[in-house]
């Protein structure tokens, strides 16, 4: 799988390469600043990114509007954003599209190589990744919408669901069987009005409506 990698910190960028590279993942670019990023993912040849949120010249927004304009070109094109803090605007335009293919990590969790590499992996498939205090913020600022007719397990089981975890995962840190774990998840999707659907596609479609509020 070929990547386009974004991060202005040499060190952390050197060390991205490495990390990716030695779970068979191929660099096609790797860069530091914002034009460099935005011509690096016009390249049809390549598969996915990651991207540091706040990047040269201004250190703002760059490669976030850098990452949605790509998703825009090409739609469901798989981006792992990076940041330094949790930016809950910047967490809700990059799931507008109402697309899986996106992830959000703090640049902690890039620690845990397993989790940081399923991460890309689950992103570059398709899915959503959120790192937990994405999800946390997230939910102590939701208002009135859809996602209030779920119970506050069924919440539960939609904020493990926005990590990227699987029912079997879900239901080990629920300290429940997978099959109240498939139950939960069989309630969100009716309470969300999603249609019978493939479950993986059901599972993004259900963190996106949870995530647009």
């Amino acid at each position: 799988m070929r990547l386009v990698l974004a991060e202005d910190h040499a060190l952390l960028r050197d060390g991205l390469i490495r990390l990716l590279e030695e779970h068979d993942f191929t660099i096609a670019a790797a860069v530091d600043n914002a034009p460099s990023l935005e011509r690096a993912l016009q390249d049809p040849e390549i598969d996915a990114a990651v991207v540091d949120v706040r990047l040269p010249p201004t250190f703002t927004d760059e490669g976030l509007r850098a990452a949605i304009a790509v998703r825009e070109a090409k739609p469901g094109f798989p981006v792992m954003v990076l940041s330094q803090y949790v930016e809950h605007l910047y967490a809700r335009e990059l799931l507008a599209s109402g697309q899986g293919g996106v992830g959000y990590l703090l640049k902690d969790r890039v620690a845990d190589v397993g989790e940081f590499v399923q991460g890309v992996r689950r992103v570059a498939a398709g899915g959503t990744v959120l790192d937990p205090e994405v999800v946390a913020t997230i939910m102590s600022r939701q208002q009135a919408a859809p996602v209030d007719r779920l119970t506050p397990r069924e919440r539960e089981v939609l904020s493990l669901m926005a990590e990227g975890r699987s029912n079997a995962a879900i239901a080990s840190a629920m300290f429940v069987t997978e099959k109240a774990v498939a139950k939960h998840t069989n309630s969100i999707f009716t309470k969300l009005d999603l249609p019978v659907d493939i479950d993986d596609n059901r599972r993004v479609l259900a963190v996106l409506a949870w995530l647009r509020v």
